[in-house]
């Protein structure tokens, strides 16, 4: 009977205030929206860092015959300073963070320009004396580039270092930025459905009044009175972070799978299994929407 009389009253409520519990679900579903794509985007710059970070060489380019580079001074690498550079980065200190080391010649170097760029107009003036030999270090660790670099910069024979991590880190700095900027219109967002949630709360009780002043009368606790209004609040939310939930599978379905998959395959992208994943926290971050707005509303708003 307690039952069947919550649910009434339930029903009542939401069908009094359609419109604004129309209005929780679809801020709510916005909000919840980008706080899944903050947390996605977060695990998507996760799998590419494991991804890429793990393919990551420092290149080690020697000198051509003309650089003006102070360590070119004496002009090509030679073979007797090829070789100390391969012995410095064989030092106790220096090898355990090296994995591998592959030598790359400037006919290679040429060869790999053109697979690159050989459909380039520009490209057919180039040879491979314009092109740089160089050592391909494979770190075990590509969080220790520094160690690596240290040893082989300034040496003769050594034009410059570069560490192929530094290419990506611009990269993870835009999508880190954009990860920020989700996460903060999802909190501005959270904010509104608060405060609309609450509003919705409000005007419920206060078109009860009446009935929740009998209940009151006839020795009704206070959690009976205020169950019905926390469960609309909780309903039009967890609505929400159903559409959200279903908006960001299709999402990830069709824009990032079936579309980014097939038209870019060399990056590591999140799968509708990511969505599953988070879909707890948006359906628990729904229901504390609900309660922190019932907990705002119902003590003041139901007492008689």
């Amino acid at each position: 009977m307690r039952a069947q009389f919550i649910l009434s009253e339930i029903g009542i409520g939401l069908r009094r205030n359609l419109s604004m519990t129309i209005s929780v679900v679809l801020v709510t579903f916005v909000c919840l929206t980008f706080l899944g794509a903050a947390a996605l985007l977060q695990a998507q710059i996760d799998k590419m860092k494991d991804d890429w970070y793990d393919k990551v060489e420092v290149s080690v380019f020697l000198c051509p015959a003309n650089s003006a580079a102070p360590t070119c001074a004496a002009g090509e690498v030679t073979e007797e300073q090829r070789e100390d550079i391969l012995a410095a980065l064989a030092a106790p200190q220096v090898a355990e963070f090296v994995q591998e080391i592959y030598p790359e010649s400037k006919e290679q170097a040429f060869a790999a320009f053109q697979r690159q760029f050989g459909d380039q107009f520009w490209a057919s003036a180039a040879t491979a004396d314009d092109m740089n030999a160089s050592l391909r270090i494979k770190l075990t660790d590509p969080e220790q580039y520094q160690v690596v670099a240290d040893v082989v910069s300034g040496r003769p024979g050594v034009e410059s270092v570069e560490d192929q991590r530094r290419l990506f880190d611009n990269l993870f700095l835009v999508l880190d930025r954009a990860t920020w900027a989700a996460a903060g219109l999802a909190a501005i967002m959270l904010l509104a459905a608060v405060l609309l949630i609450t509003t919705t709360i409000r005007l419920s009780a206060l078109s009860r009044r009446r009935e929740t002043g009998i209940m009151r009368l006839v020795g009704a606790s206070n959690l009976f009175i205020q169950l019905p209004f926390m469960l609309e609040g909780a309903i039009a939310a967890t609505l929400g972070a159903a559409l959200a939930i279903g908006g960001l599978w299709l999402g990830v379905e069709y824009l990032v799978t079936d579309w980014l998959g097939q038209s870019v395959t060399w990056i590591p992208y999140v799968g509708t299994s990511d969505v599953l994943a988070i879909a707890p926290l948006l359906v628990v971050v729904a229901f504390v929407l609900a309660a922190v707005s019932s907990l705002v509303t119902l003590s003041r708003y139901t007492k008689v």
